[in-house]
């Protein structure tokens, strides 16, 4: 019987072509290669899903009462929070709130800064009163740990994250080959029945089999997705690629170029006022309160003040930065994608701004982040899948092969 199966297989894989075969063996070894990084990082994605929502339900903090009176200006936040994180010391290099967010109606402020030994440091407050809410350390955060894991594998980042972003783009060529493999050889409807549908009255082996060989079909367009839309945070020319050809050929501005102020020219009334007191009030005239805005105070003589102000709640392709010069509230005119109003944007950078949306599943609301968790699931079960269909083959191969006993002539 076991020389009967060998010989089964044996022909099996001589009716294979050589670019069949090659295909076959692309996928075990780059499966068996990349498996435990896309399970972390597909399992990290299921959990980040509905980052949103659980803490919004687990930090109560980040809510307050709405009140029919005007919220206090960034410069009387950007005190009160130096003042109760650093008393006396407050203004002192290394002891200033740098940032000042307003998320919107019925939100509490947040007052930011970098600390050398907590880092980045959060400072919910009331935006009517100034009383101090919570003070937060990001990376003492659930879901910041949950990101440190899904975009560097917890490792130092200049290492990680190109581990990560090699191991996804891995995923996308088994995604492509694992198409391969699965389409049926002829289309009668056993064959197409066996492709679409997991026989769950079937043995183990055969179950699991199904459920690599089935759900990764079915998830393959949304992994294709996720993946694309992932390794565009690590690989400098994927994003530059998008736009390229979206936009027939140009090039994409630098995402991340800063805007400076003219300290050369410094007016004398420059500094009876508030910069950021006076853009704040100017710019929320427009907006009314309605979304989130965010202001990054200048630090230096010759840094910009910056703006950004996003209209929609939970996602960001919306979000756009104004720059101004901190001495003559002058818009300094910025050529990235994130630098004007979604409505102004072209296509081509409509799809760079709507990346992190896309990769997470907001870009459809609750109904995409639903998606995106069970895609990136599947995603996760397909190297434990695959690893038990080659374990199981690897297994069956090892067995030896019972020899028939000659009677003894006697």
């Amino acid at each position: 019987m076991a020389l009967h199966t060998t010989t089964i297989a044996a022909r099996k894989a001589k009716g294979k072509s050589l670019l069949r075969r090659a295909n076959d063996w692309l996928h075990l070894w780059l499966g068996l290669i990349s498996g435990v990084i896309v399970f972390i990082v597909s399992i990290t994605g299921c959990i980040w899903a509905f980052q949103k929502e659980i803490s919004e339900w687990a930090q109560p903090y980040q809510f307050v009462k709405t009140e029919e009176r005007a919220y206090l200006p960034p410069s009387a936040l950007q005190q009160i929070a130096a003042r109760h994180q650093f008393g006396d010391q407050a203004g002192k290099p290394g002891k200033t709130i740098t940032g000042v967010q307003y998320p919107g109606k019925g939100k509490a402020a947040i007052a930011t800064y970098r600390d050398k030994k907590t880092g980045y440091m959060m400072v919910y407050m009331s935006p009517y009163t100034g009383e101090i809410l919570k003070v937060k350390a990001l990376e003492k955060d659930f879901f910041r740990f949950i990101l440190a894991g899904h975009y560097n594998l917890w490792l130092p980042r200049e290492t990680g994250q190109p581990i990560v972003c090699w191991s996804i783009g891995i995923f996308i060529i088994l995604l492509i080959t694992g198409l391969v493999m699965w389409w049926p050889k002829n289309l009668k409807k056993a064959n197409v029945d066996k492709s679409f549908k997991i026989r769950w009255k079937a043995s183990f082996k055969r179950v699991n089999y199904d459920l690599h060989n089935v759900l990764g079909f079915y998830a393959l367009l949304g992994g294709l997705i996720l993946g694309i839309t992932g390794i565009y945070f690590g690989f400098k020319w994927v994003p530059k690629a998008i736009y390229w050809t979206a936009s027939g050929g140009k090039t994409l501005p630098d995402l991340r170029a800063r805007r400076f102020s003219d300290s050369t020219h410094i007016p004398a009334q420059a500094l009876l006022f508030s910069a950021e007191d006076s853009l704040w009030a100017a710019l929320n005239r427009g907006y009314k309160n309605e979304g989130s805005l965010s202001i990054q105070f200048a630090q230096k003589k010759g840094d910009a003040i910056s703006i950004s102000y996003n209209p929609g709640d939970g996602t960001y392709y919306k979000n756009y930065t104004r720059f101004y010069d901190r001495y003559t509230l002058q818009e300094l005119k910025g050529k990235s994608p994130f630098n004007k109003p979604y409505e102004d944007a072209t296509a081509a950078e409509m799809l760079i701004r709507m990346n992190f949306d896309v990769h997470v599943g907001a870009i459809g609301g609750i109904t995409g982040k639903i998606i995106a968790f069970l895609i990136s699931l599947v995603c996760a079960s397909l190297p434990i899948t695959g690893f038990l269909v080659w374990w199981g083959k690897r297994s069956k191969k090892t067995m030896p092969v019972k020899r028939p006993v000659m009677a003894q002539v006697v």
